[in-house]
């Protein structure tokens, strides 16, 4: 049986930030928070990360978005969103009613984007921390990613650094070779914390049209299906930086969340979850109360990096 969302076993923080548990809604999958009040007891969350804004609004990818994959979901939404002035304006006021942190999840295609967004967001309140979603091309560097290149990453949130006077969180995509470098990087370039991962690249195909079963053809795959691969990335990153890493990647369960903790994260982000469950978030933080009772484990913060590893 779920315990307690708000217990104070689950109590934690996150780059100076007060959590009620470790259990944040991720980014996209939660929209802008305020309209799930009617489903969910937004004050007893442990955060909310806002779908990503950008400079401009922005209509997003053409239809089918999403499509249930083996163990898993696969999107192409296309960052919609209603761009950074109008959720300054619309939605942030609304937000600030809450007593739950939020976290703005901002994404561009060149360092000016996020270094605009975050200035924009600095003049409002309500806004605990940023999150910097990377898995994006800069259009300006021949559409190398943001999320592979250790160099060019550094100089994003280097970047961003200098306008924001909140904490930056970086997104860092499982796209890669290695992660560790990524890490690292963004680390050194000032990062206050890392999350990780963002989605797999996917495709799938319908067999009677031969075409992509998404409008945009490929696709990001999240869900039950990429937990073993999410759960070892944020283990090595855990392992390669000194800040704090949020885990996520096909958490549906008290359970689930616990291992990223023992992994090396401090918190964790449910996406997917919410799709079939509007009420994950608090549902998980209930069951990883459970557990910590059964365990007798005072504090969810005594779970952070215990795991016990030893190499062959």
């Amino acid at each position: 049986m779920a315990g307690d969302p708000v217990s104070s076993r689950l109590a934690t923080s996150l780059c100076g930030i007060a959590l009620k548990n470790p259990v944040l809604a991720a980014s996209g999958t939660f929209g802008y928070g305020v309209e799930f009040s009617s489903l969910v007891d937004l004050n007893k969350m442990g955060g909310i990360v806002v779908k990503g804004l950008s400079r401009e609004a922005i209509a997003g990818n053409p239809p089918p978005r999403v499509f249930e994959a083996e163990a898993g979901m696969m999107n192409s939404v296309g960052l919609q969103n209603i761009g950074v002035q109008a959720f300054a304006k619309e939605k942030l006021p609304l937000l600030r009613r809450y007593q739950t942190p939020v976290f703005a999840n901002v994404f561009g295609y060149a360092l000016e984007d996020y270094a605009e967004v975050v200035r924009v967001l600095e003049d409002h309140e309500g806004v605990a921390a940023y999150e910097l979603n990377v898995s994006c091309p800069n259009t300006k560097h021949g559409g190398i990613f943001f999320s592979s290149d250790p160099g060019l990453l550094g100089q994003l949130v280097s970047a961003v650094r200098q306008v924001a006077r909140r904490p930056v969180i970086v997104k860092l995509s499982p796209n890669v070779g290695s992660i560790q470098p990524l890490a690292v990087a963004a680390e050194d370039g000032g990062a206050d914390a890392i999350s990780l991962v963002n989605t797999f690249i996917s495709l799938a195909i319908d067999l009677k049209t031969r075409k992509p079963r998404l409008g945009a053809g490929f696709g990001g795959l999240s869900g039950p299906a990429i937990k073993p691969i999410a759960l070892r990335m944020v283990f090595e990153a855990a392992r390669a930086v000194k800040i704090p890493v949020v885990g996520l990647g096909g958490i549906a369960s008290g359970e689930d969340a616990a291992e990223f903790l023992i992994a090396g994260a401090t918190a964790v982000e449910v996406g997917t979850a919410t799709f079939w469950d509007p009420r994950s978030p608090l549902r998980i933080a209930g069951e990883m109360d459970a557990f910590l009772k059964k365990e007798r484990i005072d504090s969810v913060r005594q779970l952070v990096g215990t795991i016990e590893w030893k190499k062959a």
